[in-house]
């Protein structure tokens, strides 16, 4: 990591923004420390994370962290028919993500952490300590090299999360990342989405879906996902309806397509996802009137306007 500058600058070339978090990550990574990145769905930690692993050449294990992730899946296994045949002999071991990453000196990502098993967990926190770990009827692994665990996680307080213990924080660098700022996300979506959609909507459709995160009747908002998908649903929509992706009732219900799955509304809440999404589609698109606000009671999908 000879020039650090360079690799941000060559980093920032594969993502959007970020510019800050991507400086921290080489910086924590040059320093041969674990990472962790927290925060909520669609921030692009992982894109993140994958594009300085390209950049520096690093191998790179991905893991999906969740509750059927045990130890053995993370270490590795002897292979039951070879045992059979030849005993236990190393060459009958077969490597899970956690031996390759140590053996090959790669980064081993771990996606959600806070999803997986305190057993499972408990292993992660022996190898970061020691850069070694014991396998029974293997022997010793010892890390090579370059070997880092960077991992991602969601807030606690979402669905199936759980708190990390103060064991594991205390051995990375944490890194909190909220979301990018509108003009980062509708860049992001105008790389994403082929055609690239009309700029001005474009904007519009980013602040319907950050309106999401921060509407009173809703829990959980929206990532910029949603955007994209509401960008490439009206793409494919439109000429069913011989009509543009621009139009009022194409983008209204491309996002309720897009976004009535993503939103956690409030306990309590009597209405429904859909008519969130037409409530602030209409506060964004309809150009206001007496009479024409666009709350609540407004119909839980297009109306067939054009725009």
């Amino acid at each position: 990591m000879a020039d650090a500058a360079a690799l941000v600058e060559r980093v920032l070339g594969r993502v959007v923004g970020r510019e800050r978090e991507v400086e921290l990550v080489v910086a924590a990574l040059a320093a041969d420390r674990h990472v962790l990145l927290e925060g909520p769905p669609g921030t692009g930690k992982s894109t993140l994370l994958r594009a300085v692993a390209h950049e520096l050449g690093f191998g790179f294990e991905f893991v999906e962290g969740n509750a059927e992730l045990t130890p053995a899946r993370l270490v590795g296994h002897f292979d039951p028919a070879r045992v059979l045949a030849d005993g236990y002999d190393p060459d009958v071991f077969v490597d899970g993500p956690l031996v390759s990453a140590m053996r090959d000196g790669s980064l081993l990502y771990i996606e959600e952490i806070n999803r997986i098993p305190e057993e499972t967990l408990n292993v992660l926190i022996t190898v970061m300590s020691e850069r070694e770990i014991h396998v029974p009827r293997l022997g010793r692994v010892v890390a090579e090299p370059g070997f880092r665990l960077v991992a991602a996680m969601n807030p606690f307080d979402a669905v199936g999360t759980a708190r990390i213990s103060s064991a594991v924080y205390d051995r990375v660098c944490r890194l909190s990342v909220d979301y990018q700022s509108a003009s980062d996300e509708a860049e992001i979506v105008a790389k994403l989405v082929d055609p690239t959609p009309d700029r001005a909507w474009l904007d519009k459709v980013v602040e319907v879906v950050r309106s999401t995160r921060a509407h009173p009747d809703v829990r959980i908002g929206s990532s910029v996902r949603g955007a994209i998908d509401i960008a490439a649903v009206a793409a494919s929509l439109a000429p069913l309806r011989h009509s543009s992706a621009t139009a009022f009732d194409v983008g209204l219900d491309s996002a309720i397509v897009a976004l009535s799955g993503r939103l956690r509304l409030r306990d309590g809440v009597s209405r429904t996802a859909e008519s969130v999404v037409t409530e602030l589609w209409n506060e964004v698109f309809t150009e206001h009137e007496p009479g024409t606000s666009g709350k609540a009671t407004a119909p839980d999908g297009a109306t067939r306007r054009t725009s």
